[in-house]
């Protein structure tokens, strides 16, 4: 079984998601469609387990 996230857990992905989009956006030469591809589908996998574990709270 699976174990639930924390409040504290949520918001450290949280952070830790948007510093690396950050540092992926700042250091990018040119922002073109692989990046903004692969911050949407990072965003998908760090977000869908968090709102799901925000609904079952």
């Amino acid at each position: 079984m699976k174990r639930q996230f924390s409040r504290f857990q949520i918001v450290c992905i949280t952070l830790l998601w948007a510093a690396l989009c950050y540092i992926v956006l700042t250091t990018a030469e040119r922002i073109d469609g692989p990046i903004i591809l692969t911050l949407i589908i990072s965003a998908a996998l760090v977000f869908i387990p968090v709102i799901k574990a925000l609904k079952r709270k």
